[in-house]
């Protein structure tokens, strides 16, 4: 990280911008070219669960390699000056890679599920339908390394 002064070495802070930010992007690469895909998710034990559906670009570049990058920003706020050359922003933000697994079985899919569904707000017993649930499929990123970054009066 070039601005050691912005990096985020407590670890209960990084683990502060995996579990409450609302959306994760994924990075793959596509033969030369990028391709970044925005995701709900939800973060457990060193893993970022999403959901997908069984085909699609990301499921065949994931089968292609399975190493990825995400990105996650938690909170964000332009700071204004007079001076337009003076604008900011305070942020948070977390960067890491790590690989992704495709868990099919019905109990890492409703385990999954459960996460991502409380993380957004479900309360209860959740329901799940076999039909549903034989549409998706529940992709488990392991963490391999992440660094948090900052700016602004924290």
């Amino acid at each position: 990280m070039r601005r050691l002064d912005k990096e985020i070495e407590d670890e209960n802070v990084i683990k502060e911008i995996l579990t409450k930010s609302r959306i994760c992007r994924f990075g793959f690469v596509d033969n030369d070219e990028a391709y970044i895909v925005p995701l709900n998710f939800a973060y457990s034990d060193g893993c970022i669960y999403v959901h997908s559906a069984h085909h699609g670009r990301k499921m065949d570049l994931i089968n292609q390699n399975n190493r990825v990058s995400f990105e996650i920003e938690y909170y964000t706020e332009i700071i204004e000056d007079e001076k337009a050359c003076n604008w900011t922003l305070k942020y948070r933000s977390a960067m890491g890679r790590g690989v992704i697994t495709i868990e099919n079985d019905r109990t890492s899919k409703i385990n999954g599920l459960n996460l991502i569904m409380q993380k957004y707000g479900a309360k209860g017993d959740l329901k799940y339908d076999e039909d549903s649930l034989s549409k998706m499929t529940l992709l488990k990123l392991e963490i391999e390394s992440v660094t948090g970054k900052q700016s602004g009066d924290w």
